[in-house]
């Protein structure tokens, strides 16, 4: 119990004995005035005295009844409300379990199902494409086209089964600048292609993060990738880091147009993507592996436009 809570606990004993001070301290004043009770010729003093000590006697313990009871319904109020919300994160964290398997089953019959001719249909493609006269532009330009959808569609397999696969997770002390540079290693075809600048930003006494530096880094890539395609020719990508009261804030920010206040309660949802390509699961992947360490992922504006993800980790003891 706090010590509002035990305050309140004795708040009509309180109100009580403030009652029967303020009667003897209002009797001895009227006595220093001279001001006398009497009766019939006698003196009531006492009578009056115990009179108004026991009307403020029972008027204090009325007004600490009245307090104690509103804080015991205020704090019965908080009790239901923290309830309910373990409740309902309760069912929200089921429902989730529940459409994973029914996902993870999915996700192996479609790989099962759709790998195996893929690569079959790839192989063919290949085969006739060896085959093919070095001046037909035409058949070429058609064997390129069917063989960037099979790898686009075997990305999306590759997406699916990431998803519903469960996470092992085996943590240790990372630094983030080793993770900034595989991250940004990995990420320099995307960010080469567009000639985007790179800015970087991380304290040299910044404390090391406890993570799977393999699967954080992927969630960096997929941030810095996500960047790279928002911002336009010969924009910026800044990746920035500090700590604070024991968690470590990984940023991401990019020089693109944002995202839409609309779409960021949105954005981390399965399945949900603006692009005409996308699958929509880069980032509920993602929030997948940040929530599995811990932590938290998310986004905002930019202090100076476009759009910057957060990733909220505990620090390493």
């Amino acid at each position: 119990m706090t010590s509002t809570g035990r305050r309140y606990r004795y708040a009509r004993w309180w109100g009580a004995g403030a009652g029967v001070v303020m009667a003897l301290v209002d009797t001895v004043s009227m006595g220093h005035l001279g001001v006398t009770f009497q009766m019939n010729g006698r003196d009531v003093d006492l009578l009056v005295i115990a009179f108004w000590g026991s009307s403020f006697a029972i008027l204090g313990w009325l007004i600490g009844y009245v307090l104690e009871r509103r804080h015991r319904d205020r704090r019965a109020a908080e009790i239901i409300r923290s309830q309910t919300e373990a409740i309902a994160a309760t069912r929200a964290r089921l429902a989730q379990s529940e459409k994973l398997a029914a996902l993870g089953q999915l996700a192996a019959a479609v790989a099962h199902e759709v790998r195996n001719p893929l690569a079959v249909i790839r192989s063919a493609a290949q085969g006739l494409a060896e085959a093919l006269p070095a001046d037909d532009a035409d058949a070429r330009r058609a064997y390129a086209f069917i063989t960037a959808e099979i790898d686009r569609l075997g990305s999306v397999v590759t997406s699916l089964l990431a998803f519903a696969r469960p996470l092992r997770v085996e943590t240790q002390p990372t630094r983030v600048n080793e993770l900034f540079d595989r991250a940004l290693l990995l990420a320099r075809d995307e960010l080469g292609e567009k000639h985007l600048r790179v800015r970087r930003d991380e304290p040299a006494t910044l404390p090391a993060v406890r993570a799977d530096g393999d699967l954080i880094c992927q969630v960096l890539l997929g941030l810095i990738s996500n960047a790279a395609e928002a911002a336009p020719p010969g924009g910026e990508v800044a990746l920035a880091a500090h700590a604070d009261d024991g968690v470590v804030e990984l940023a991401v920010t990019d020089s693109g147009p944002g995202v839409p206040p609309t779409l960021r309660a949105r954005i981390f949802e399965p399945f949900f993507t603006t692009r005409a390509r996308g699958t929509g699961l880069g980032l509920a992947v993602a929030r997948q592996i940040v929530e599995a360490h811990g932590g938290r992922i998310d986004v905002d504006d930019a202090p100076h436009g476009g759009a910057r993800f957060s990733v909220r980790l505990p620090a390493a003891a």
